[in-house]
């Protein structure tokens, strides 16, 4: 079979399979993020052709996601089905690509490992159907490393170009390649050689991905007067950030994110674990795997010789230092998912050295890992953490359905008063809830602030839910000097008291849903 052939047939099974195991939510409606930004953005191109958004407050990023959501809707009709299945397509594009890859840095069968470990990790997985922009640059770069990887320097400038224009932080990639290209022209250079025109042409073709970047900022700042947001954006995600005991403590949570939550810490203590039995590049073994498990006899080299190990690990670790440097000091939300472009190469790099172990044991770790990854879809960790990063914001969504339509059939056009993304989805039609507008009051949030000047006559409903996850048993609360540090740094407060609420506005509970730890309540008089 044709090498092109069955690089489709994989990509075309990677998206199927993705597709059937996301089938109950593809017909969910828009969750989170998806409703407050991305999903108005790329409906205003889609019925105006506006690239900045006039539906929703302009945050600066780069259009392609935007792009893309409009031109699959203009071909498939508007749904969320059409959005989550073409979120899946680029989720279906990482995994195969970091597999094509991974056969040059780990081998068939550890390349295989850790595209099914990126395919099941809990916030990968999750991510896939959502319509955020941190999939498809994590597509993007996996596809850029690989092409430096293989020596292709201008598929590098391509692919990190579309990594660039899907969110503009994915920028990071070009330092991490300039340093991987001094480092190869150190390695190969001969004392006193001039510089030759290939070498120039190498060096244009890592620096052209800043070209659409800056074209990009050139049109927001003619069109906006900002170079990126607006006035409140930088202050959240900038301006605020910079507090050096933030930065550490950000720093951090990032780590943690990387190297523990999600059962990310059994494929680092694995990797550790191979990382002091072997070697950086053991010798070749009989299946072509240059990390095959010790204990397997040499063999001669395989036809295709895969890419040193060393220089996967240092664009691998140069990337993963600058995106940790990078989200430790800008950046209002602490979301996981920022890191999902680290994701795929981080998996990838702790696979390669599992594969250093005994193969009963490599396969043992990666086997629990996977069923450990696929058991975190459904259970959520024992602190606050974002829907989004498991399966959990699917119980949000069908919660809120239930809720909205309890409201719209309320008779008299009551005012609501609640806090976003109850707000949009109760004014917004597109978003999927409700088939009118309702009247809404908003506020931020639900904490006692929120409340502090909040008159009773301002509202005939009050709808609460459940904003955070709040297990019963609390990390934050077992642990006070973590709840302070949340506070203090990360603007963590806990929900104002429902009875608190109820007697100071006279309200008793008219309706009430749960679902998995997730609740909504509607308070009325």
């Amino acid at each position: 079979m044709r090498p092109h052939l069955k690089s489709l047939l994989g990509f075309t099974g990677a998206f199927l399979v993705l597709l059937g195991f996301h089938a109950p939510l593809l017909s969910l409606p828009y969750f989170w993020d998806e409703a407050g930004y991305y999903i108005p953005a790329a409906w205003d191109f889609y019925s105006s052709g506006r690239l900045i958004p006039q539906s929703t407050l302009p945050t600066g990023h780069t259009p392609l996601i935007t792009l893309y959501l409009a031109s699959a809707w203009r071909v498939f009709g508007f749904s969320p089905l059409v959005t989550r299945a073409a979120v899946i397509l680029l989720a279906a594009g990482a995994v195969f690509s970091l597999y094509a890859m991974g056969r040059r840095v780990a081998g068939r069968e550890g390349a295989a490992w850790s595209a099914l470990l990126l395919a099941v990790s809990p916030l990968f997985f999750a991510q896939s159907s959502l319509a955020h922009l941190d999939l498809a640059a994590a597509l993007f770069t996996t596809l850029a490393l690989w092409a430096l990887l293989e020596g292709r320097s201008w598929r590098f400038a391509l692919a990190a170009s579309l990594a660039v224009l899907s969110k503009e932080t994915a920028v990071v990639v070009l330092p991490a390649a300039w340093v991987y290209a001094w480092w190869q022209g150190r390695q190969s250079a001969a004392p006193g050689s001039p510089r030759r025109p290939l070498v120039e042409a190498k060096w244009l073709a890592l620096t052209l991905p800043l070209l659409p970047l800056a074209g990009w900022a050139l049109y927001y700042h003619h069109e906006t007067g900002y170079w990126t947001g607006n006035r409140e954006y930088l202050t959240y995600n900038l301006y605020t950030t910079l507090v050096p005991a933030r930065i550490f403590w950000t720093l951090m949570r990032r780590l943690y994110e990387v190297f523990i939550g999600g059962f990310n810490w059994l494929l680092a203590l694995g990797a550790l674990v191979g990382f002091w039995r072997g070697t950086l590049q053991p010798a070749t073994r009989p299946s072509g795997n240059p990390l095959a498990p010790s204990g397997t006899a040499v063999a001669s080299p395989p036809r295709n010789p895969p890419a040193s190990s060393r220089a996967f690990l240092l664009l691998t670790a140069s990337l993963m230092a600058l995106y940790l440097a990078m989200l430790s000091v800008v950046g209002g939300a602490i979301l996981p998912r920022y890191l999902l472009p680290i994701f795929p190469l981080s998996i990838l790099l702790a696979v390669s050295f599992i594969w250093r172990l005994p193969v009963r044991l490599a396969r043992l770790i990666c086997a629990v890992t996977a069923a450990c990854f696929i058991w975190a879809w459904f259970v959520n960790p024992p602190c606050p953490f974002p829907y989004e990063d498991n399966l959990s914001y699917g119980d949000f969504v069908r919660l809120h359905q239930q809720a909205a339509k309890f409201l719209e059939a309320l008779p008299g056009q009551p005012r609501i008063l609640t806090a976003w993304p109850a707000t949009d989805e109760l004014t917004h039609p597109m978003l999927g809830y409700v088939r009118a507008p309702l009247r809404v009051v908003s506020i931020p949030g639900f904490t006692n602030q929120d409340f502090r000047n909040l008159p009773e006559e301002s509202l005939d409903l009050l709808y609460l839910y459940s904003r955070k996850w709040e297990p019963r048993y609390n990390w934050l609360q077992r642990f006070h000097w973590l709840e302070e540090l949340q506070e203090d740094y990360f603007g963590y407060q806990p929900q104002e008291s429902e009875a608190l609420l109820a007697a100071r506005y006279r309200l008793k509970l008219l309706k009430e849903f749960e679902r998995r730890g997730q609740w909504v309540r509607v308070y009325g008089r």
